[in-house]
C-alpha cells in the first residue's frame, strides 16, 4: 500500500464513530442521564397510547404478602385479587367503541400484592400494567400483567411518575418501606394540589392505624384535621370499590367486551 493511502482501521473502530443512538457506552455515560429519563418516560408513554390505557387505578402493596403465607396475608392477597377483578369488570379496562380504556389495574410489577391485583385482572380477561424496577436483589415480573404493558425502569422517579400520572385512585394495602414511600408521595401530591382530587382508599384499617398514628401528626400540628380526609379506609374489596366510586371515580361500565356481553348471554 502507498504511503498515501493509509489503512482506517484504527478511525473505524473509535468509539467516537460509532452513531451515537447504537453507542452503548455513550448512552449509558453521566451526560445522558437527562436522555435516558426521556426514554424511560417515552418507551412506557407510547406503549400504553398503543393499548389506549387512558386512566388507571395503581394498587400498592407489600411484595412479600403470599398467598400461602401466615395469616392474615392470604386475606389480604385474596382481596387484592379480588379488587383487581372487580375494578377491570366495572372500571372500563376493556377496550370501548372509542378505543380507550379507563381505571385499568396498575401496579409495581412484582410479586405480592401487586401479582394478586393483576392476577384478578387476568381473572377477567382485563389488561393490567406492571412497572417493574430494577433492584440489586434483581426483581421479575409476575407472571399477570399484560405482557406488551409490562415495563422495566432504573429510574424510580420515572416510575414513580408514570404510576401517578394517569392515576383516576389509589388503593393501599399493607406493606412496608416501599409502600409507605408510595402512599406518603400521592398523599403529598393531593395536600400540595400537585395531583387532582383522586380517592385514596387504605385496606385493613387495623393494620394501618397500628403502623401509623394519622391523628398524632394532626394532633402535633404536622398536618392539618382537614388532611385526615385525604383517605379513607376498607376492609374487603367490594368496600373499597363502592368508597372509590362514592368518592368520585366515575366507573365505564358500558365499555363491555365481548367476552362481558357472551358471558351474560350464558346465565
Amino acid at each position: 500500500m502507498s504511503d498515501s493511502v493509509k489503512a482506517n482501521g484504527p478511525q473505524m473502530a473509535s468509539p467516537t464513530y460509532r452513531l451515537a443512538a447504537l453507542d452503548q457506552d455513550f448512552l449509558l455515560g453521566e451526560s445522558m442521564r437527562g436522555v435516558r429519563f426521556l426514554l424511560e418516560f417515552a418507551k412506557a408513554d407510547e406503549a400504553m397510547k398503543t393499548w389506549g390505557v387512558c386512566s388507571t387505578i395503581v394498587v400498592f402493596g407489600s411484595a412479600r404478602i403470599r398467598e400461602d403465607g401466615p395469616d392474615p396475608h392470604p386475606r389480604w392477597y385474596a382481596e387484592a385479587r379480588k379488587f383487581g377483578a372487580i375494578a377491570s369488570q366495572r372500571g372500563g379496562a376493556y377496550l370501548s367503541a372509542r378505543r380507550e380504556r379507563h381505571n385499568v389495574i396498575c401496579t409495581g410489577g412484582g410479586p405480592g400484592i401487586m401479582e394478586a391485583a393483576n392476577r384478578g385482572a387476568a381473572d377477567v380477561g382485563a389488561p393490567s400494567i406492571g412497572l417493574n424496577i430494577t433492584l440489586p436483589h434483581e426483581q421479575e415480573p409476575n407472571a399477570f400483567s399484560t405482557p406488551e404493558l409490562t415495563f422495566r425502569f432504573h429510574y424510580f422517579a420515572m416510575r414513580k411518575m408514570h404510576l401517578a400520572m394517569r392515576a383516576n385512585a389509589l388503593v393501599v394495602f399493607p406493606g412496608g418501606f416501599g409502600t409507605f414511600d408510595e402512599l406518603f408521595e400521592i398523599l403529598t401530591l393531593r395536600q400540595t394540589g400537585k395531583a387532582p382530587p383522586i380517592p385514596i382508599v387504605l385496606f385493613d384499617e387495623a393494620y394501618w392505624r397500628s403502623v401509623v398514628k394519622f391523628e398524632g401528626l394532626a394532633e402535633a400540628g404536622m398536618i392539618s384535621g382537614e388532611d385526615l380526609a385525604l383517605f379513607d379506609f376498607a376492609e374487603t374489596a367490594e368496600q373499597v370499590w363502592d368508597c372509590l366510586v362514592r368518592k368520585g371515580l366515575r366507573a365505564h361500565e358500558e365499555q363491555a367486551t365481548w367476552e362481558a356481553a357472551r358471558d351474560m348471554q350464558l346465565e
